[in-house]
């Protein structure tokens, strides 16, 4: 069984530094014995991988009390003669009652992780420890930056997956990927690297391919042995040609026993989210449990600020309506179908006021404000410059798209079935 340290918690999280985790864990582990930890900075740097100034700090750092409750977890005795001779200093920690939350750490992976990744590993052991399934955000929290314009600040999931890899390649711990509750990963922290055993097949030697058998002839015996002839090691032996794939190689499906399906709770919508997406039900199928959960509180949410189903209902039509091609349904329904445009009035929508179709004066002033007319001029939107073919061309009389066909009504044929929409929404 290796030797374990019981980290408090207040150290994993707090304000500390990354530095301060490994010093830490290495005196709690040397303090137990009779004489406390007599170990010197050198001596401490040599063993952690640290410089001797990253040591001081974090002894600075430990033996002052913390700002937000007055404790200190390392004390240390100096035992210096008069002369000015003796030895060094004799370290102890903190006593850690029952009651404080605190994690145990391997005093192994205090040397073999660096800083960021043993207090990520700490945080793991606490979290699987107590039943909390962790996400990347909240690691992030724990491994926030603690220096620089970004002092404070979580760190970003990027980085996090990155400490989190490097942990799993090390083998201090196991994730079981979208395992855990509402999708997250399940984490397995080990006292000692564990990796996997490799396996081979007895049949087919070392280095099998398609035609089976070794790369050799035959299999070469040991040079040093004295049973074996001298010229043994100067034999040369002839190698097959090796056949590689050339082309894109297609892994075979998994077997239905080890596919993860959906175990989550079951969809369900209130008959005013339904109400809302009758315009759009028939792309509502193909749509994964998770996008179809976002859009329903997307669309609860918008009730709740006071905007009418009707409301909503006439915007997802009209859009439907003028959206010529639709290749991603969950992508288009969540960024461009529900989304409101208008200014921060709540009765705005798309510049115009939703009970009485006037125009927005908020929206006006803040497109004089952008430059798109002149103040005092009539509201409207400008239309995008699209580029002139040569020869003669026709305009549509809506959004001003070119084109080189006559346009029935004056109107493009993503404009004409809108048409109707828009005068009965103005």
């Amino acid at each position: 069984m290796p030797q374990r340290v019981r980290v408090p918690l207040r150290l994993v999280v707090g304000y500390y530094a990354d530095a301060a985790m490994p010093v830490y864990v290495k005196i709690a582990a040397l303090s137990r014995r009779e004489t406390g930890c007599e170990a010197g900075v050198a001596y401490l740097a040599s063993l952690l991988s640290l410089s001797r100034s990253t040591v001081e700090r974090a002894l600075t750092e430990l033996m002052r009390p913390a700002p937000d409750d007055d404790i200190a977890e390392v004390t240390s005795y100096r035992r210096t003669h008069r002369g000015g001779r003796g030895h060094t200093a004799v370290r102890r920690i903190r006593v850690v009652g029952r009651a404080e939350h605190g994690a145990w750490v391997p005093t192994r992976a205090a040397e073999a992780l660096s800083p960021r990744q043993l207090r990520a590993y700490a945080a793991l052991s606490y979290g699987t420890a107590t039943g909390h399934h962790l996400s990347l955000a909240d690691l992030g929290r724990v491994l926030r930056h603690r220096s620089g314009k970004k002092a404070g600040q979580p760190l970003d999931p990027r980085s996090v997956r990155r400490i989190l890899r490097d942990l799993e390649r090390l083998g201090w711990i196991s994730v079981d990927r979208r395992a855990g509750y509402r999708g997250r990963h399940l984490y397995t922290v080990h006292d000692e690297p564990f990796q996997e055993p490799l396996t081979a097949d007895p049949d087919e030697g070392s280095g099998g391919d398609l035609g089976g058998g070794s790369l050799a002839t035959e299999e070469d015996h040991l040079t040093d042995s004295p049973d074996d002839p001298p010229h043994a090691a100067l034999d040369i032996r002839r190698r097959r040609e090796q056949v590689v794939a050339r082309g894109p190689v297609e892994n075979p499906p998994l077997p239905p026993t080890f596919r993860r399906g959906y175990t989550g709770p079951q969809l369900t919508l209130a008959p005013r989210i339904w109400r809302v997406l009758e315009p759009v039900k028939t792309l509502l199928p193909g749509l994964s449990p998770y996008v179809a959960r976002e859009l329903g509180r997307e669309i609860g949410r918008q009730l709740d600020q006071g905007q009418e189903p009707e409301r909503l209902r006439a915007r997802l039509q009209f859009r439907f309506a003028s959206t010529q091609e639709i290749r991603d349904p969950g992508r288009w329904l969540l960024g461009a179908a529900i989304v409101r445009h208008g200014c921060g009035l709540t009765g705005c929508e798309s510049g115009r006021i939703w009970h009485t179709g006037q125009s927005c004066d908020v929206c006006a002033d803040l497109r004089a404000a952008d430059g798109q007319r002149p103040p005092g001029g009539p509201a409207g939107t400008r239309r995008p410059a699209y580029p002139r073919p040569p020869g003669r061309w026709h305009e549509c009389q809506a959004c001003g798209r070119p084109s080189r066909q006559p346009l029935a009504e004056g109107l493009c044929r993503p404009c004409q079935p809108s048409a109707d929409l828009l005068r009965r929404w103005r």
